[in-house]
């Protein structure tokens, strides 16, 4: 939840809220998605060949990775067993923000991706898109799911290693195009990743027609076709079921009227795509910028320069919500109890924040620096005093009431992905 705010709506406006189905999402190209799905776990997109989108946005992990901050480019495993590796290979920090999860990202109305909204849809470069490639972004992509798809790979923490490590890295620190038609080489080099590109876009005359736009799409479209969720209780309300609870049901009233949470959690993805500042407890190496000495997160501000977007982030869509944790843009609550309390009054619970809210697993040559921005009294003073919203008060019974509600946002069959993942990937790389 990104506000509980005092803004009072009648139930009327939770039963008259717009329903969220197929009409709603981009269009995909079915043999591009096949592909995409097979991209998505293949660890040939990663500099070092060690870790895949899957890794981190995984079909048995509610499309995320389970933990606070993740175990990235390096670590081995998933989940809560992820290990932070070994030697040269292993971690040298954290990634600084929580695995969003990948539910319904293909709707068409979305404008903004990551936390801090550092893509979205501008052509404020000529390219359809502001992202952290400005002008660099490659010709031709389509749409933003193809765009987000771009941008893991270049990162050091995630995807491409150490610039000691690979060519991928050490491009990537030059320019990020370098590193993606490096990656396109990889991915055309192999025979059924060629074949299959080929077909999906017909246009390709020969293999060495395919570039990175094609492997952005195919991955656009699988995550835009695989994971769309609108077969829950409270969707199946919204078509005029009697699907609720007693106990759901009010907490759907405290979400639409007196807690006011969709003053934020509004419309068919229960998210205005707006920045707002919670007060969230820091941990982890933050997003600092390269010439900040403080470990910290700013948020929205590192992207605008504005002030007054000092430690926003983006609202979250709240569909299967129960399932995604842990919450927050650097999961600083591994429940909902957690994060749905802190709404309440985040001054109160940022100064009672202790890591055992988390799920951080112990990494030794870490541990000084995952809670150091809490040690820097002037950061947490700012912190405190960059709250968006205004305290609420309900009782525990209410409270137990809207997490009930939120139970409700959990669907079916859209929980689990249409095509899956794959047991073998075309690379013979290890499928996480």
């Amino acid at each position: 939840m990104a506000a509980l705010c005092l803004t009072v709506l009648p139930i009327s406006s939770a039963a008259q809220a717009p329903d969220l189905n197929e009409s709603h999402f981009l269009p995909f190209n079915e043999l591009a998605a096949e592909a995409g799905q097979l991209l998505f776990y293949d660890n040939i997109l990663s500099g070092n060949r060690n870790i895949s989108c899957g890794t981190c946005h995984h079909h048995d992990l509610a499309t995320g990775d389970g933990l606070s901050l993740g175990i990235g480019e390096g670590g081995v495993g998933i989940g809560e067993d992820r290990v932070s590796g070994e030697g040269r290979a292993k971690i040298h920090e954290r990634i600084p923000r929580n695995a969003p999860p990948l539910f319904n990202l293909g709707a068409s109305e979305i404008r903004v991706f990551f936390h801090d909204g550092r893509l979205s849809k501008n052509n404020v470069f000529g390219n359809d898109f502001d992202s952290p490639a400005d002008k660099a972004l490659p010709d031709d992509i389509p749409d933003i799911m193809a765009a987000q798809a771009l941008f893991p790979m270049t990162s050091r923490t995630e995807m491409a290693g150490d610039l000691e490590d690979n060519e991928i890295a050490r491009a990537a620190a030059r320019r990020p195009t370098e590193a993606w038609d490096l990656l396109a080489r990889r991915v055309r080099s192999i025979p059924q990743y060629a074949q299959m590109l080929m077909a999906a876009y017909p246009e390709l005359e020969e293999e060495a027609d395919i570039e990175i736009r094609h492997v952005a799409s195919a991955l656009g479209d699988f995550i835009n076709s695989e994971w769309r969720s609108f077969d829950s209780a409270y969707d199946r309300f919204l078509r005029g079921e009697d699907s609720l609870t007693a106990q759901q049901k009010r907490g759907l009233d405290l979400f639409f009227g007196e807690a006011g949470c969709s003053t934020c959690h509004s419309g068919r993805l229960l998210s205005d795509q707006e920045f707002h500042a919670l007060a969230l407890p820091p941990m982890g190496p933050g997003r600092t910028r390269t010439f900040d000495a403080n470990v910290r997160d700013r948020g929205r501000l590192n992207e605008t320069n504005r002030i007054e977007d000092a430690y926003r982030f983006r609202t979250p869509m709240l569909r299967n919500v129960a399932l995604t944790g842990p919450y927050g843009h650097n999961g600083a609550y591994r429940t909902l109890e957690g994060i749905v309390r802190h709404h309440l009054d985040p001054a109160t619970a940022l100064a009672n924040w202790t890591p055992a809210q988390a799920i951080m697993p112990e990494i030794p040559w870490l541990t000084a620096v995952d809670y150091i921005g809490q040690q820097d009294e002037r950061e947490m003073a700012r912190l405190a005093a960059r709250i968006d919203i205004a305290p609420v008060r309900l009782s525990d019974a209410q409270v137990d009431d809207i997490i009930a509600f939120l139970h409700s946002l959990t669907g079916g069959e859209g929980t689990k992905g249409r095509l899956g993942r794959p047991e073998t990937v075309p690379s013979g790389l290890p499928v996480d």
